[in-house]
């Protein structure tokens, strides 16, 4: 699939000797919602404000839309939004004010048509004449937002898009973000909020002290990374696990009452079948049984921990 961003072995060292970003290279593909996930400190916004033209990197390429962000850096900005973390906008402006300028900064003609789409398909037609200061957290978001969108980009870069928003307008955000895509707009989000990038993503990278430790589909990396469990309702508690089972990757919890079994996604066979008769030749009932697997978020904690 042709890529949209080409980023080659990116480096940032910071006049401190701080190493932001360690040899990074990444293609994001046209077309796709890519999530970057990561700690504090791991480099996110480092990356995207070198893509963005915002940063000078130490060394390395990068090409966004087929342009060079440094040697054609008009052309290679023209074709990215940016919706940064922090809420920065005039706050005595407004609404259709700062959205029609930010148009008009990347010398776009006026078109009002485009700008009144914009704002009713973020909720914003309503606010158009209001001015920033008085809009809330989430509308002064939703505001961001549009400006970004204002000059028609192709990559659209989310850094913690949902950061202090509700979950209404959370929800509200992830779908416009789908219809952005169909529309063929490349998403690049930024997110602490794990079941975001889960919900909406297609692939999903993962930075960690400077370095992409891992760049995957989000369904193949559920499948290669996730985990399986069975757990037991026993009809009696257990005080520990038989020796005859020791074998076997199994826990107690619930005070004794449960017993989990934890089986890998990707083997041939679970062994369940065997560990029930196994239990049952040692005398061990059960009332009840459910099985569970990994969430995206429980895979992202080890894949950070890991390398801690």
């Amino acid at each position: 699939m042709e890529s949209i961003i080409s980023v080659t072995n990116l480096n940032k060292t910071y006049k401190s000797g701080f190493a932001a970003l360690k040899n990074i290279n990444l293609d994001i593909r046209r077309g796709e919602i890519f999530a970057l996930l990561g700690p504090n400190g791991a480099g996110k916004t480092t990356l995207i404000s070198i893509i963005c033209g915002i940063v000078n990197p130490s060394t390395g390429t990068v090409r966004a839309d087929g342009h060079d962000i440094a040697r054609e850096y008009r052309a290679s900005r023209s074709k990215i939004g940016l919706v940064p973390q922090e809420l920065c906008t005039d706050a005595f402006e407004t609404v259709w004010a700062t959205v029609n300028f930010s148009r008009g900064l990347f010398g776009k003609p006026n078109d009002a048509a485009l700008v009144e789409r914009i704002l009713r398909d973020l909720s914003l037609w309503e606010k158009r004449d209001a001015k920033i200061m008085t809009l809330s957290g989430g509308m002064k978001r939703r505001v961001m937002i549009a400006k970004a969108l204002s000059h028609e980009p192709t990559i659209l870069f989310l850094d913690e898009p949902s950061a202090g928003v509700d979950v209404e307008l959370r929800r509200d955000m992830w779908a416009m973000v789908r219809g952005l895509r169909e529309r063929g707009v490349t998403i690049i989000l930024t997110t602490h909020y794990i079941e975001e990038a889960e919900e909406m993503a297609d692939r999903i990278g993962v930075i960690s002290k400077g370095e992409i430790i891992l760049i995957e589909d989000k369904t193949q990396l559920m499948r290669k990374l996730g985990k399986k469990q069975l757990t037991l309702q026993l009809q009696s508690p257990l005080a520990a696990i038989p020796a005859e089972l020791a074998d076997q990757p199994l826990e107690l919890s619930a005070g004794g009452t449960e017993l989990i079994y934890t089986f890998d996604t990707q083997g041939e066979q679970t062994g369940i079948a065997a560990l029930l008769r196994r239990l049952a030749d040692n005398g061990i009932d059960f009332k009840d049984l459910r099985s569970s697997e990994s969430s995206l978020e429980e895979i992202f904690v080890s894949l950070v921990s890991t390398r801690a």
